[in-house]
C-alpha cells in the first residue's frame, strides 16, 4: 500500500515502481530519517500538535526500529518506495493511528532535503578528518626529506635542483585547500530545511528554531522553496572533492613515474602493490592507478547532477532523487582513495641517491650558473646566452657544469673564479634558494610549520 494512493484509481505497475523507487539507494539515511522524525514529533509536541503520549510512542518506536535495523533483526523492504515510506509504515505498523500523525506538518521534500543534509554533514566531517590524515603524513616524509636533493621539473623535463620534502610539500598546501573548501561546504551545508514542507511551509505552528537546535544545525534555511530545492551543498560537496581527486591525481602520477625503472626515485611497500599473471618480475603501482582511474568517476559524478538539476523549475521535481546516488557514490570513492593512498604514501621507501644522481644530470644547475655572472655585474640575458654556450659545449664534451675547467669558464667570460664551483653545486644551488616558498631546508621546514599551525589553528576555531 503507498501512503499517496487515495488520489489513484489503479495500483503503480510493478516495473514502474521499481523505477520509481529509492529505497535500493536511500536507505543508507536510516539513521538521519529517524533523527529527524524524532525532532520533529519532539517539536510537534511542543507547539501542541501531538499530544505527550503519541510523541512517547512514536519516539519510542522509532528508536526501536532503529535498533531492529542496526542489529539486522529488521530488513528494508525492497517494494517500499523510499526510507521515508519504509519507515513510517512500519512505525504505523508497531503503534498504529499514533505513527500516522507524525508526517503532519512535513513533507517528503523537506524530509529528504533534511536526511541529505545530515548525512552528508557527517560524511563531510569524516572526510575532512581523512584529509588531515594524508596532510600529517605528508609534513612527516618531508620532514625527513629537507635536504634529499632531487631534479625538479617543468614540461616533464628537469629543471632545477629542489628537494624531496620541498615537492612532497607543494601537496601538503594543495590539500590544505582541498580541507578549506570542505570546511567551507559543511558551514554553508548547516541549513535545516525541515519545516519547508512541499514548499510553502505550513499552517500549523511549527518551532523550526527548535528542530534547527534539535538537529545540531546552525540556522532554519529562511525560503521555503529554497529548502527543499536546494541542492548546491551536494554541488558543492562534490566540486570539492572532484578538485581534491585533481590533486591526488597528479601526485598517483608523479608516484607511478617514481616507481618506475626509468626514475626509480621510490619504491612501494609490497603491501600497496600488485604483481602481474605473466610477468614475474613486474611490481605494479595499482593503489596509485585505481586513484588515478576513480578521479574520472568523481567527476563524472559531478557532471551528472549539474545536468540533473540545470533546467530544473521550483520547486522540487523527480529529477533530483538522481542526487543522492551521485552525491554517495563521489563520497564514497574519494573516502575509499584516501584510505588507499595514505598508508601507500606512509609506506613509500626513498632511494636518495638515484633522485641525486638524477639531479646532477639534465644541467639543472643552470640557472644558478647564469645567476653567478649577474651578481657580478652582467646583464641577466648576456648571463644566460653565456650559460646556455657553456651548456651546449657539455652536451658536445659529454660532460656536466660541474666537471668543466675553469679555464673554460673563463673562455666565455672573465667574471668566472674558482669559487663558481661552490655556486652550481646541487646542495649550494638548493641551500641558497632562501626565497619565501623555496626549496632551501630552512624554508621547507617553515612550510612544515604552517601546515600544521594551520591544521591545529584551525581544528580549535568554535
Amino acid at each position: 500500500m503507498k501512503m499517496w494512493e487515495g488520489r489513484f484509481q489503479k495500483e503503480l505497475d510493478q516495473a514502474i515502481n521499481s523505477f520509481n523507487s529509492s529505497i535500493g539507494f536511500d536507505a543508507r539515511m536510516f539513521r538521519e530519517d529517524i533523527q529527524g522524525s524524532i525532532a520533529h514529533a519532539t517539536m510537534l509536541c511542543a507547539v501542541g500538535v501531538l499530544n505527550e503520549a503519541d510523541k512517547e510512542k512514536i519516539i519510542e518506536s522509532l528508536q526501536g526500529i532503529l535498533t531492529d535495523l542496526e542489529s539486522g533483526e529488521l530488513a528494508f523492504d525492497p517494494l517500499a518506495e523510499d526510507i521515508h515510506m519504509f519507515i513510517e509504515a512500519e512505525l504505523t505498523r508497531r503503534i498504529g493511528d499514533a505513527g500516522k500523525r507524525l508526517h503532519t506538518a512535513r513533507s517528503r521534500n523537506d524530509q529528504v532535503a533534511v536526511d541529505l543534509r545530515l548525512y552528508l554533514k557527517k560524511e563531510l566531517a569524516a572526510i575532512t578528518g581523512q584529509v588531515e590524515e594524508l596532510i600529517q603524513v605528508i609534513c612527516k616524509k618531508a620532514g625527513e626529506h629537507v635536504e634529499t636533493v632531487m631534479p625538479g621539473y617543468t614540461h616533464l623535463q628537469r629543471a632545477q635542483p629542489i628537494t624531496f620534502g620541498h615537492h612532497l610539500m607543494a601537496y601538503a598546501h594543495m590539500l590544505v585547500r582541498d580541507r578549506g573548501r570542505l570546511r567551507d561546504c559543511l558551514r554553508r551545508m548547516d541549513q535545516n530545511p525541515l519545516g519547508s514542507g512541499a514548499l510553502a511551509g505550513t499552517t500549523y505552528p511549527i518551532d523550526r528554531e527548535l528542530t534547527t537546535k534539535l538537529l545540531g544545525f546552525s540556522a532554519p534555511m529562511a525560503n521555503s522553496l529554497d529548502g527543499v530545492s536546494d541542492r548546491d551543498y551536494c554541488l558543492e560537496l562534490m566540486g570539492a572533492l572532484s578538485i581534491m581527486m585533481t590533486h591526488l591525481s597528479r601526485f598517483s602520477e608523479e608516484i607511478i613515474l617514481w616507481c618506475s625503472w626509468e626514475f626509480k626515485f621510490i619504491e612501494l611497500d609490497d603491501s600497496f602493490a600488485t604483481g602481474s599473471s605473466i610477468m614475474p618480475q613486474k611490481k605494479n603501482p595499482d593503489i596509485a592507478e585505481l586513484v588515478r582511474g576513480k578521479t574520472g568517476r568523481v567527476y563524472g559524478d559531478l557532471m551528472s547532477l549539474l545536468t540533473a538539476m540545470k533546467s530544473l523549475p521550483l520547486a522540487y521535481n523527480k529529477d533530483m532523487q538522481e542526487d543522492k546516488e551521485a552525491v554517495f557514490d563521489a563520497v564514497d570513492t574519494a573516502g575509499l582513495c584516501l584510505s588507499a593512498f595514505t598508508p601507500m604514501l606512509d609506506t613509500i621507501t626513498v632511494n636518495k641517491a638515484n633522485m641525486r644522481a638524477a639531479a646532477a644530470k639534465g644541467f639543472i644547475n643552470a640557472t644558478d650558473c647564469a645567476d653567478y655572472l649577474v651578481k657580478r655585474g652582467m646583464p641577466f640575458r648576456d648571463a644566460y646566452k653565456i650559460t646556455g654556450q657553456l651548456v651546449a659545449q657539455c652536451i658536445a664534451e659529454n660532460t656536466i657544469l660541474e666537471a668543466l675547467p675553469l679555464e673554460a669558464y673563463q673562455a666565455k667570460s672573465a667574471l668566472f673564479q674558482e669559487d663558481v664551483y661552490g655556486a652550481i653545486g646541487l646542495e649550494n644551488c638548493v641551500m641558497e634558494r632562501t626565497s619565501y616558498g623555496g626549496p632551501s631546508p630552512e624554508s621547507v621546514r617553515m612550510q612544515i610549520g604552517l601546515v600544521k599551525a594551520e591544521l591545529y589553528e584551525s581544528s580549535n576555531k568554535v
